[in-house]
């Protein structure tokens, strides 16, 4: 499944990745490839996984990003970054990677299979966040949110059904999420950005608050379970557009669910997007195109275009070609 969302301001789009890759071949590949896959730019809504634009190694090759920032949630699998800066890594099962494009870098997305024996299962969001025209030119940066370290709150409704809400971006309940890097619309509070993952078990109630009158609100429903927001039923795999001043009752079925809220106030600036750039005027995308094509954001120091870390590598960051390496706890 391959899905897109069309969200709201501060959001640009979120994209919502879902694979059931083959096992692998011993070098992260696909044990075996279709010879009716287009390799290289596979998109097939038909098929149980995509190559993507990888020809060996499913995902997204080299590609340039400018003026806004990538949110990228793995709720299954791995994924093997590589950038400009010289930065790489791998992480996965919950694991949140937090980029800020801003003047422009280049990075890789692969998603190595590591499973020989066995499928290898992915699923992952990746969410763009506008910048606002102060920080479109931001020094490029990303941070890694490790499963272990992003709040979790669980609460239970009146009648003792679970529900847990997983805080990548926003506040719940009085908790915080983790502070994203300092050039996000997301590190100011005021601005109300939330992305959070909410799980509800089966027939629960919950009540996501009231915030702001201007605030921009949407909430997807990703499982298996239709839910009903204050009377309105909302099937798996569509998603609803939220009044953000005022108290919103979801309730799910009989099975559990799982939502996506975004959520935030928005950056009141002209948006002129194209490809992988988001910038706030017509003449800044085609600066940006030219930038690109000149500069190529600093090159590429890697061999491949499409590189992946050693298999047994496990989950890290490292940051300016190792200059510093952190690990989850």
């Amino acid at each position: 499944m391959d899905f897109q969302l069309s969200v709201q301001n501060p959001f640009i789009v979120a994209f919502h990745h879902k694979d059931l890759f083959p096992k692998g071949n011993g070098n992260m590949a696909p044990e075996s490839i279709n010879p009716s896959k287009n390799v290289g730019e596979d998109f097939d809504m038909r098929s149980s996984w995509r190559m993507y634009y990888g020809d060996r190694i499913p995902g997204f090759p080299v590609h340039p990003h400018r003026g806004f920032e990538t949110v990228t949630v793995m709720l299954d699998g791995f994924a093997d970054h590589f950038d400009a800066k010289g930065a790489k890594g791998r992480y996965g099962k919950g694991d949140v990677q937090w980029m800020t494009a801003g003047a422009g870098t280049q990075h890789s997305e692969m998603f190595p299979l590591l499973n020989d024996n066995d499928v290898n299962p992915m699923e992952l969001f990746q969410i763009w966040l506008n910048l606002p025209k102060k920080n479109k030119f931001a020094s490029p940066d990303y941070k890694m949110f490790w499963n272990e370290d992003i709040p979790v709150v669980v609460e239970y409704d009146n009648l003792q059904r679970m529900i847990e809400v997983k805080l990548i971006a926003g506040e719940y309940k009085g908790i915080r999420s983790l502070d994203p890097v300092l050039a996000s619309w997301a590190y100011d509070r005021d601005n109300h950005v939330g992305i959070w993952l909410v799980t509800l078990e089966a027939n629960a109630d919950f009540i996501i608050p009231g915030i702001s009158r201007t605030l921009n609100r949407t909430l997807y429903n990703f499982g298996d379970s239709s839910v009903m927001i204050d009377g309105h039923q909302i099937k798996d795999h569509y998603y609803a557009e939220l009044l953000g001043d005022v108290d919103i009752h979801v309730n799910n079925g009989d099975k559990a669910a799982q939502l996506l809220l975004l959520e935030g106030e928005p950056i009141k600036e002209p948006i002129a997007a194209r490809g992988p750039f988001v910038m706030n005027t017509e003449s800044e995308l085609r600066q940006a195109f030219s930038d690109y094509r000149s500069t190529q954001f600093g090159g590429w120091p890697w061999d491949h275009s499409d590189p992946v870390n050693e298999k047994n590598a496990g989950r890290f960051a490292s940051y300016n070609f190792g200059e510093r390496i952190e690990y989850p706890d």
